[in-house]
């Protein structure tokens, strides 16, 4: 018996839409939010914000899910405010204090703390983070009241200065950091580093790979009540720019054909295509035939084989 797909709900929409996320609400929540005022298809985000957290949240639609993991993979720049004397169970003011002290560092102490916790180090992601322990979320455990025993894993930090220090019990900190480096955990440690116990009580995230506050829509402007028409399909950004970074590779049709086919081509029919920048042992490159975005394919043992292609057409 034939199988009828159910045709998705929705209208197919493709591309990028930065999203300014006001404090209080799960990066989930601001997604379907959007999703319901586009009455798109489908949509998803690029990195998750705590509740707690302002700033970008990159929000894909349709065809710019497949590119999610690249944008997630770029350089993320924060803001972070650390209040000192209390140590919270989530690391940020959403959670119970579970620890104080009465020990403020000075700024010298502080900067004297920061090259530890920069470049590539061991970071034990705070017990409220969505990592699984047993095929479980480590927050749902914590919530639950279990103990959650998290093992330290590597994380890139790229850049952690002092940037002001309001009072004796606050500091703010700018961190420009790779994949899956949490602030919450950065704030944690760096207080114990100096003596004392810490949190997060302000985080906003001010750029996401290619991404930056220039490119923020605020979620009010999108999310709208009453009869107010849609919002306007020109806030959002073609998919391509989350990949601004990575090199183009002109193709033609025919070689975009073959590629769709799942057909590697040989870097020596390419010759003088190649981008610089581009390197031949396992490469990102952006395939485009004239215009159009055709996937992402990898270069490696001499030849170009699709990655992640976009539907022809």
């Amino acid at each position: 018996m034939p199988r009828h797909h159910r045709k998705p709900k929705g209208r197919p929409i493709d591309g990028w839409l930065i999203i300014d996320k006001p404090t209080g609400l799960g990066s989930t929540d601001v997604v379907n939010k959007v999703k319901r005022a586009y009455d798109a298809q489908k949509a998803g985000h690029g990195g998750t914000l705590d509740p707690l957290a302002t700033g970008l949240l990159p929000i894909a639609f349709g065809h710019a899910t497949k590119t999610v993991p690249y944008v997630m993979d770029g350089t993320k720049v924060y803001h972070f405010t650390l209040a000192f004397g209390e140590a919270r169970d989530s690391d940020d003011s959403d959670g119970a204090v579970i620890e104080t002290s009465e020990a403020r560092p000075t700024d010298e102490a502080i900067r004297a703390a920061l090259p530890a916790f920069t470049g590539d180090i061991m970071q034990i992601p705070p017990v409220y983070s969505a990592i699984k322990v047993n095929g479980e979320r480590a927050y749902d455990l914590a919530r639950d009241g279990q103990a959650v025993q998290l093992e330290a894993r590597p994380a890139r930090v790229d850049r952690f200065e002092l940037i002001a220090r309001p009072d004796a019990d606050t500091a703010i900190f700018e961190v420009q950091s790779g994949k899956g480096v949490y602030m919450r955990s950065l704030a944690r440690d760096l207080a114990r580093a100096v003596g004392t116990v810490g949190h997060i009580a302000a985080l906003r995230r001010l750029r996401v790979g290619p991404f930056t506050e220039a490119h923020a829509v605020a979620l009010d402007k999108i999310v709208v009540t009453g009869d107010t028409p849609p919002p306007s399909l020109d806030l959002l950004l073609p998919l391509t720019t989350a990949l601004a970074d990575i090199p183009a590779l002109a193709v033609s049709e025919a070689e975009a054909a073959r590629l769709n086919f799942g057909q590697a081509l040989s870097l020596v029919e390419l010759m003088g295509r190649v981008p610089s920048e581009a390197s031949p042992d396992g490469g990102l490159v952006r395939a485009m035939a004239a215009e159009r975005f055709v996937g992402l394919c990898r270069l490696e043992e001499g030849m170009m084989r699709p990655e992640r292609l976009m539907a022809p057409g």
